[in-house]
């Protein structure tokens, strides 16, 4: 398994730092990040993040396009990533060869994600039940979209065998299968607006399944990883307000980190709030506060640091 100690012991304000150098001259190790799938907004983040590690450090930053959350954090846990993306019902639910002994820790909690249902707005698909037997693609695999559209529709009864015709598509794939006909539904979990359901809603007119009934059993089944929330009328131009299903997501490390790193990361990330924000609205949710919250993972101890300097219960989130 690699090990890496990317900033640790250089983030004193030693000044070969700036320049992307160790004191002895050697170059800082490159960072991974892994994200996502085109088309969603961890990889927009991601790459947005890449740059202000490159201009703060000149560390040569790789963002991997990945299947998401559950991918992401094996590619963590194995040291071929050193920072990840993740929803928190996925952190619930990987292995213990992820989880276990601690492995895995959160710098931040960073908004929420929704469960979107897509369909065409002239399908005569009008809940999650009426997906029995249709074309659905339920996510990639590997992604958190494909746990959190599997409990959905057990939740809506369309469980079993054949219950539905699946098809395991990333967001922007899934948008491209929906506006060909070749899939009824789509499921996907991502920041709004996700911008391939943007991509698609320019094309075609869409429209969102309502989940709000189901969210109650979901919390009694698997706690509160999920949230109760509504996605907005203007939102992809639909018109009116869709109950919905809200999932927090988090940005990962491994627990070995070096705390000096894990608080400088943590400080980097709010430091390039508005740098994040200009690639996607939701970065304006990062909030020193709300950041807190990343159960089931723990707070790096050298996040911990950072928010217990911040006095984020003092202070604005801003």
């Amino acid at each position: 398994m690699r090990r890496r100690t990317l900033l640790a012991g250089l983030l004193a304000g030693v000044p070969s730092v700036a320049s992307g150098c160790r004191p002895d001259g050697t170059p800082l190790p490159p960072v991974v990040i892994a994200t996502g799938g085109g088309g969603g907004v961890y990889r927009a983040l991601g790459e947005a993040f890449a740059a202000a590690l490159h201009d703060r450090w000149k560390v040569r930053a790789t963002v991997l396009t990945t299947a998401a959350s559950i991918e992401n954090l094996h590619l963590l846990a194995t040291g071929r990533a050193d920072l990840a993306f993740t929803t928190v019902d996925a952190a619930a639910v990987t292995t213990t060869e992820v989880r276990g002994e601690g492995r895995i820790a959160a710098l931040a909690g960073l908004y929420d994600d929704y469960l979107q249902i897509v369909v065409r707005a002239d399908a005569s698909i009008a809940t999650v039940a009426d997906l029995r037997g249709r074309r659905v693609s339920t996510g990639a695999a590997g992604s958190g979209t494909e746990i959190a559209a599997g409990r959905v529709l057990a939740a809506a009864g369309v469980r079993g065998p054949g219950a539905i015709v699946r098809s395991r598509l990333p967001a922007s794939a899934s948008g491209d299968a929906l506006r060909a006909g070749r899939i009824d539904a789509f499921f996907f979990a991502g920041g709004l607006p996700t911008p391939a359901v943007a991509d698609l809603a320019r094309t075609v007119r869409v429209r969102l399944l309502p989940v709000g009934s189901l969210v109650a059993g979901l919390q009694r089944s698997f706690g509160e990883v999920y949230l109760a929330r509504s996605i907005p009328a203007g939102t992809y131009g639909l018109g009116r307000e869709v109950p919905a299903v809200a999932i927090p997501n988090v940005l990962v490390v491994r627990a070995d980190m070096p705390s000096a790193e894990a608080r400088e990361l943590t400080a980097l990330l709010f430091a390039s709030k508005p740098r994040l924000a200009a690639v996607h609205a939701q970065a304006r949710r990062l909030d020193r506060r709300a950041a807190l919250a990343t159960y089931p993972l723990p707070l790096h101890p050298g996040a911990a640091r950072y928010f217990r300097e911040a006095k984020p219960w003092a202070v604005s989130g801003s």
